[in-house]
């Protein structure tokens, strides 16, 4: 049914209590029927309860029944008739590329630097409002893990499903990862286009800069957020399942593999393109300085459509539930009562 919907449609379920008081009450009234009649002759029984109106009782059952239902329906909150309302929402195409290369697991960054990127760019999209948000996931390969969408929630799912094993072919490769989002965003726009890198910047291969002017002359501003730190080199933990440590990444001689935040080519990077450069802090307050430059940059209006709200009208049925248990609480159950007629008869 359109015209009608309920918002908590769930409470629907206590209507199946109606009948069962229905039944509860045919089963009292006539055991209770059956024990008059057990204690007395048929006669005595009829004089006895000649001032009970039984139809009145019934009466009051059935209102009290309907009291209940329209309570029910009250609670379910029932949503008849609808209104047309124009929304026009505005904002950025934002792709969002993480780099989950080997690297990333490095823990000068605490828990490490993958997760630290992860839980950032949760709270990114938690603070955006309009903007179509998307993933890419890189190491040596890339490839779009969710294309742009106003479903934050599904873009956080796809996001905490990356890991570190999610492609096989080792190394960083930013350029691919760049090509990959020009592609995702509309081509026919020259602005609005926005890309976040998440990396600690080891890139091994030697197109990211090439990259970036192209991606700067396709509207692309660039902002990179630098995970790790710059000035010393750590280790990369190999951990079991049960996150155990068992050894350090070692090169083909043996020799212990240390990686640091590679920041220079991000910082070049974002300049050729317009952008910024931030550096990830325990504390993300970059993510609050990312959030507020992307907040001052012009947006377009990504839809304008009619949306059908529908109106709450829990208010009449609460109304009649009401209505039906005042009146059976002001309905008799017997006609006026004379005791001394009574005693006459007995």
């Amino acid at each position: 049914m359109d015209w009608i919907r309920f918002g908590h449609p769930h409470f629907l379920y206590l209507l199946w209590g109606t009948p069962v008081f229905i039944l509860l009450y045919i089963y009292a009234f006539r055991k209770k029927r059956r024990a008059y009649q057990r204690f007395s002759s048929h006669h005595f029984f009829q004089r006895l309860t000649r001032s009970v109106h039984f139809g009145r009782q019934k009466a009051k059952v059935i209102l009290m029944c309907l009291s209940y239902t329209f309570l029910v329906l009250a609670l379910s909150r029932p949503q008849i008739g609808t209104s047309l309302e124009l929304v026009k929402r505005s904002g950025l195409d934002i792709m969002i590329g993480l780099d989950i290369s080997a690297s990333m697991m490095a823990e000068d960054i605490k828990p490490n630097r993958l997760l630290k990127a992860k839980h950032a760019i949760s709270s990114l999209i938690d603070r955006l409002e309009g903007d179509r948000v998307g993933l890419i996931a890189f190491a040596g390969d890339s490839f779009v893990q969710c294309p742009l969408t106003i479903d934050y929630a599904a873009a956080k799912l796809l996001l905490d499903a990356l890991s570190v094993d999610t492609i096989s072919q080792s190394g960083t490769e930013i350029s691919q990862a760049i090509e990959i989002a020009a592609s995702s965003f509309n081509q026919e726009e020259d602005k609005y286009k926005i890309l976040l890198f998440f990396t600690d910047g080891e890139d091994h291969g030697k197109k990211a800069v090439e990259a970036a002017r192209t991606a700067a002359n396709q509207g692309i501003r660039i902002y990179c957020v630098g995970v790790g730190l710059p000035n010393q080199g750590t280790p990369i933990p190999l951990r079991q399942s049960n996150g155990e440590l068992r050894g350090y990444k070692h090169d083909r001689n043996g020799t212990p593999i240390v990686t640091k935040l590679e920041d220079a080519l991000l910082r070049e990077i974002a300049q050729l393109t317009n952008g910024n450069y931030y550096q990830a802090t325990p504390g993300e307050a970059e993510i609050s300085r990312l959030v507020a430059e992307l907040a001052a940059i012009e947006k377009r209006e990504i839809e304008e459509r009619q949306v059908t709200q529908y109106e709450d009208r829990f208010q009449y049925f609460l109304a009649f539930a009401l209505l039906f248990l005042v009146w059976e609480f002001l309905l008799p159950e017997s006609r006026s009562n004379k005791p001394t007629a009574i005693r006459e008869e007995i």
